[in-house]
């Protein structure tokens, strides 16, 4: 009696079980298809943001590092410095070299005061040659009549023109040489132009070196969150090389969701979208269709596919979708990039 009680217990639960578990593949059934009438869902989306590389500025070898794997920063926070010793005496050369074209100045103003009073000197004896040549001149003059008349010999007259010739060639050459002095003068004053540009140089280039030396301390340009620790104390480092990864926690994120192309016919920009997030199973966002890319996902690939080439095989394609997430950044705060999540988009 006690094994047939036993039976028919058995027999009623297994058949209790049996229509609440069919019971429950008919109402999970329904949802589904209700949801796949309603929605038009994808698995293959992700959780996308913005990723800020920590690039060097300048080359050289690592002397510390002040941050760990995933370590939170605050902007200006020191991460990275490079060893200082080099661009030091990059400095020490520039600035001698600055100072030396500075020095070039007041021997250059020397210079230049020294032919001017050359100049002046040159200018009183070009005043005084040609006093000298205009009273040869009338000596020559009234030699010239009284050969005419023969109150004088044709030698003295000769003698006298002599001394004019020589007269104007010491006119002459004073004349040449105060020309020659104003162009070594005007030389000069263009040396004076030359000098001041060098000296813009070299102040330009000590700027530079100034700036290097600021640049082998490397700070978090913003707060956020750093990624993996990829270097190590000295190691060397090149100008542009990425050191870091650094996420900004403030910035928004957003998820790309690659549907099918059969699924994007009646997508719009502003379509409200369900999401639900495979880290955070208990928990749904919201956000809205932000754009549509304008080709496949296979057309960014290294080597695209080429249809005309070979067999062809009919493949549905995906679209990337851009979904901007709208709730409260207090609610996204803690979406990482890259996580996985099913993207549900109302039907109209």
């Amino acid at each position: 009696m006690k094994e047939n009680r036993t039976d028919k217990i058995i027999v009623t639960l297994t058949k209790w079980l049996g229509i609440a578990l069919f019971t429950a593949i008919i109402i999970w059934t329904a949802l589904y298809f209700l949801k796949g009438y309603r929605y038009e869902q994808t698995n293959d989306a992700q959780v996308d943001a913005y990723l800020s590389p920590v690039n060097a500025k300048v080359g050289g070898y690592i002397s510390k590092i002040y941050y760990k794997d995933n370590q939170q920063v605050q902007k200006g926070d020191t991460l990275v410095v490079i060893e200082i010793d080099e661009y030091r005496l990059k400095i020490n050369a520039a600035s001698a070299e600055l100072m030396s074209s500075h020095a070039k100045m007041p021997i250059l103003a020397a210079n230049e005061e020294t032919q001017i009073k050359s100049v002046e000197v040159l200018k009183a004896q070009l005043s005084g040659a040609k006093a000298r040549l205009n009273q040869q001149q009338r000596e020559f003059d009234r030699y010239s009549s009284l050969l005419a008349d023969e109150s004088t010999t044709q030698q003295k007259f000769e003698n006298v023109g002599t001394a004019l010739a020589i007269t104007q060639s010491d006119y002459d050459q004073t004349k040449a040489s105060l020309a020659v002095a104003e162009s070594k003068l005007n030389d000069l004053r263009a040396q004076r132009n030359v000098i001041k540009a060098e000296i813009e140089i070299k102040e330009a280039l000590l700027e530079r070196q100034e700036l290097d030396v600021k640049y082998t301390v490397i700070t978090a340009p913003f707060n956020g969150q750093i990624g993996k620790k990829n270097i190590q104390e000295g190691q060397l480092i090149q100008p542009g090389q990425t050191l870091a990864f650094l996420v900004n926690k403030s910035e928004e994120k957003w998820v790309i969701a690659n549907f099918k192309e059969t699924q994007i016919g009646s997508f719009k920009i502003g379509q409200a979208v369900s999401i639900e997030v495979d880290a955070f199973p208990n928990e749904k966002f919201s956000g809205a269709i932000e754009s549509l890319s304008p080709t496949t996902g296979s057309r960014y690939s290294l080597l695209p596919p080429d249809n005309a080439t070979g067999n062809f095989v009919k493949i549905i394609q995906r679209i990337p979708v851009r979904i901007k997430l709208t709730d409260k950044p207090e609610k996204l705060a803690n979406l990482s990039a890259g996580m996985n999540a099913n993207v549900y988009v109302l039907k109209d």
